[in-house]
């Protein structure tokens, strides 16, 4: 089976952005890949952050990725700390990659930009990212649009570390991308992707009330005003996205007939995509209380899974090791 990789930030809960854009699809790749799907928590060090929420946040992200499909069974799901051969390959990586090709990175020019005090993680993230897929041999990754940039340093990395030390036959692939269906997820405010640190966002796992909360006063078509107005769907930044990607397609078409008749206001729209996002949401719910109730069940696939991993990151070290001469002393 072709083989992919792909991780996610513990940034505690998931969200809808994160489920739609990214989870779902993996939910539905395990059945055609070999799999790897990693908690990438080395990641999320390089801003400030408490211990103990790190913890926290790494088994809340655990209990999302299983509740909403995920099978540890099917997929290798496991905490990036825990294979150290992600930091190793990391370092290799860091000694082949020019420092030009990370200070034209868009995420790095955003985020140092926001400092007063670049640390030297944020420069290398992507080199990181690119040994977390190339450690595993990925041909393919899913990522959102915004990782795109960086997929193309991973196939840069593996070029430059091939015509080094693998130049006859290439010993790491040039993975890449497979976008996801649901390619960029609106936050409510319908201004910018959605985005914990901008409090745009669903959680996941929040009560029918709670998400009701979130979801009335979400910004629609700004030409209806009125319930009487005539809208266009396309127009309508965040609700009728989300019914694309909650309500069945009998009901996307019903509610594109209804905004452009003014059938139904804006209110009545909403009403139906709360039905229908519990439809899928509630089953995910209960699941993943039961999960938090069964931590050392959790515990258990998480160790399985970075086992798995480990099995085939060592192998590729030793590969990696062998090439470069960094065996020598065995």
């Amino acid at each position: 089976m072709p083989r992919i990789f792909s991780g996610i930030q513990p940034s505690g809960e998931l969200h809808i952005g994160n489920y739609l854009g990214a989870v779902k699809n993996w939910v539905a790749l395990q059945h055609e890949h070999e799999s790897f799907f990693c908690i990438v928590n080395y990641h999320a060090i390089t801003i400030a952050f408490a211990p103990e929420d790190l913890r926290r946040r790494t088994r809340d992200m655990a209990v999302g990725l299983l509740a909403s499909g995920l099978d540890a069974s099917r997929a290798a799901i496991f905490v990036q700390s825990d294979v150290p051969e992600h930091t190793e390959l990391a370092w290799i990586f860091n000694t082949i990659t020019p420092l030009g090709e990370l200070e034209r990175q868009v995420q790095f020019k955003e985020k140092s930009a926001r400092q007063e005090q670049v640390m030297a993680g944020i420069l290398n993230y992507p080199v990181l990212q690119a040994a977390d897929i190339l450690l595993y041999l990925a041909d393919t990754v899913p990522v959102g649009e915004d990782q795109v940039q960086h997929l193309e340093l991973s196939r840069v990395v593996a070029r430059n570390w091939n015509a080094r030390f693998s130049p006859d036959v290439p010993f790491f692939p040039e993975p890449q991308p497979k976008l996801t269906p649901t390619r960029r997820i609106p936050g409510l405010d319908g201004q910018a992707k959605m985005s914990k640190s901008i409090g745009n966002t669903i959680g996941l796992l929040e009560s029918p009330e709670q998400v009701w909360e979130k979801l009335r006063p979400a910004v629609t078509d700004p030409a209806r005003q009125r319930k009487t107005d005539a809208g266009e769907p396309a127009k309508c930044p965040v609700v009728y996205p989300l019914h694309r990607a909650f309500s069945p397609p009998p009901v996307v078409a019903e509610v594109e007939e209804k905004c452009r008749s003014a059938g139904w206001g804006c209110m009545d729209c909403k009403k139906a995509l709360h039905a229908h996002m519990m439809d899928e949401l509630t089953p995910i719910r209960v699941r993943a209380a039961e999960l938090h109730d069964r931590p050392q069940e959790v515990d258990a696939m998480l160790h399985e899974g970075a086992r798995r991993a480990r099995l085939v990151a060592r192998e590729t070290m030793d590969t990696v090791r062998t090439r470069m001469g960094l065996d020598a002393a065995q």
